[in-house]
């Protein structure tokens, strides 16, 4: 019986030292997946942090300009019209293990048509929001290669599409659905519209000295795609900066969870070893007594 009660102990302390080995290496793993996503971050933060100035004062020009202008004619982008079909553009990654990053973009674009009436396509930016709608939604286009050559040109090309289908009405509304970069710790899921632009008012007694050459409509007709395609790609900047974050701070926790049940599970060993070493010594000296006395 006492053979038996030590061969089942040895044996859960030897299953024991291989789950604090298994942890370990796991501890490892996900150290070692911060640290890349905190190396990335950096990267994906200071693109973020240098394109935003450039879309707000972009964003100013078309406002600036768009304010002393007739805009009757001037781009079919600003038109708005009875809204048939829309398009979402919807951006998550191709990875996971970033604890809700994708999930809460899924789930946002999940409520925005549940409380549509129109008829919906999908453009997936990212292989976790193209497998979560291929079969359930129509999708337009999957754009999930897009992050293994990040460019502005990589962006503008699927937007000509877009635009392209957007001026032969075969959609009336666009949006874009993304997480925007806080901090490491916080993002915050965004729904913004990219057709029709929204433009400012005509302004009749706006003071400005502008001097247009050429003339203000050519102007924006240059300007109004340009600030289209770079609303998508500072959303998937954006995103992919988000992206790092929470992946940075998903495997910081899942270190720490790791660390200490690692260290739940030491303790455990330790006493569980300290009593087989108890009953091995009171076996021994229990054989010892009977021997003497026999």
């Amino acid at each position: 019986m006492n053979l038996k009660f030590s061969i089942h102990r040895m044996a859960n302390l030897k299953e024991i030292r291989g789950r604090i080995t298994s942890i370990s290496s796991t501890m490892q793993i996900t150290s070692a997946m911060k640290m890349v996503s905190a190396a990335k971050l950096k990267k994906a933060t200071d693109a973020i942090v240098m394109l935003r100035p450039y879309s707000e004062k972009l964003q100013e020009i078309i406002a600036n300009v768009s304010a002393t202008t007739e805009l009757e004619g001037v781009s079919t982008f600003t038109a708005e019209r009875e809204v048939k079909k829309v398009l979402y553009i919807v951006v998550t990654s191709n990875k996971g293990l970033a604890g809700a990053f994708n999930s809460s973009v899924i789930k946002e674009l999940n409520n925005v048509i549940g409380n549509t009436q129109h008829e919906v396509e999908i453009l997936s930016v990212g292989k976790k929001v193209y497998d979560a709608v291929r079969r359930t939604r129509t999708v337009y286009d999957n754009q999930s290669a897009i992050f293994d050559g990040m460019s502005f040109q990589a962006v503008s090309n699927f937007m000509e599409h877009v635009m392209k289908d957007y001026k032969e009405e075969k959609f009336d509304k666009v949006f874009v659905i993304y997480n925007k970069f806080i901090n490491a710790a916080t993002q915050e899921v965004q729904t913004e519209q990219v057709l029709p632009i929204a433009m400012a008012e005509k302004q009749d007694d706006i003071n400005t000295d502008y001097i247009f050459e050429p003339n203000a409509a050519e102007i924006l007709n240059v300007l109004i795609p340009k600030s289209i395609k770079t609303q998508v790609y500072k959303a998937i900047l954006d995103s992919i900066a988000s992206e790092h974050g929470a992946r940075m701070t998903a495997m910081h926790k899942a270190t720490d969870n790791a660390e200490a049940l690692r260290n739940e599970l030491k303790i455990f060993y330790n006493k569980a070893r300290q009593a087989a070493i108890t009953n091995e010594i009171l076996e021994i000296v229990s054989g010892a007594e009977a021997l003497k006395n026999s």
